[in-house]
């Protein structure tokens, strides 16, 4: 059944070449939405664009910039004369270096895009409602980890923190207005930016969530076109965790998950770094 509010609106989806953003451009072209798809790679935005099933354009822009986001509001604006909907998910993830050796300069990059980025399209996005006199809806992209701690991923998870403070923020700031803000978790959905390697580890582990399985790009995206349609009209300044219950799970419990995964072998790199012979 398809979401009531969708259809003829237009929406921006940033990071829309793979992963969560094209299966989220894919589910609201497919629910009547004119799409703007955008990504840093021009060629792969135009692509994404060209096999959507309804009205689209795809635009190259580093979202991480004030010139790209402006760049790729203009695109929309001159294209549809107006954005509905914003879907802020272009995201990358770091490397899985420890706390010591975490390079400033990827931890720069990683909160150039994750978290910068999204506040510039959250500021766009309230630059845009207030040229063209409308308003509309907003979905930023969080993460499990956002919630939780972990000891790799470092500026990955504290930047997911930090979205979803701006998403509480620009919730209540749009409120008043009619604007509604949320933020989706994805827990373990194995998309390329984690490479072969880690969807493999992340594939293991999700068979210790209470669903047993990893997630399907197209399970967020359904969720992001939910958030968006009338069907949400009283949710905002929520952080919709979307993780086959991984989030609610007592880990410490004798019910699955890293509780009952052998901490000796997951301390022994730690330790033997740190020179600790034992606890």
């Amino acid at each position: 059944m398809a979401h009531a509010g969708l259809r003829d609106k237009v929406a921006i989806v940033t990071g829309a070449a793979g992963g969560l953003g094209r299966a989220t451009a894919q589910r609201l072209a497919e629910e009547g939405v004119k799409v703007v798809a955008v990504d840093l790679d021009t060629e792969a935005a135009e692509k994404t664009a060209a096999e959507l099933p309804a009205e689209a354009i795809g635009v190259g822009a580093d979202v991480a910039t004030e010139a790209g986001v402006e760049h790729y509001m203009e695109e929309a604006l001159e294209a549809f004369g107006q954005v509905d909907f914003h879907h802020l998910n272009a995201g990358i993830a770091g490397s899985l270096a420890d706390l010591v050796d975490v390079p400033v300069e990827e931890w720069d990059r990683v909160m150039a895009v994750n978290l910068r980025g999204p506040f510039l399209g959250v500021r766009a996005a309230f630059r845009q409602y207030l040229k063209t006199g409308t308003t509309g809806s907003i979905v930023v992209t969080a993460s499990i980890a956002g919630l939780r701690g972990s000891n790799d991923l470092l500026a990955y998870t504290t930047s997911k923190h930090g979205v979803i403070g701006l998403v509480h923020g620009a919730a209540v700031y749009g409120g008043p207005i009619g604007v509604r803000v949320n933020g989706i978790a994805p827990g373990i959905v194995p998309t390329s930016i984690f490479g072969e390697a880690g969807q493999a580890d992340m594939i293991r582990r999700a068979g210790t969530s209470p669903l047993r399985r990893a997630g399907k790009p197209e399970e967020i995206a359904g969720s992001v076109a939910f958030l968006f349609s009338d069907d949400a009209s009283y949710i905002t300044g929520e952080i919709l965790s979307i993780d086959g219950g991984a989030n609610i799970q007592n880990t410490n419990r004798n019910a699955g998950g890293a509780g009952l995964w052998d901490v000796n072998v997951a301390d022994e790199k730690i330790l033997k770094l740190h020179g600790a012979a034992s606890r």
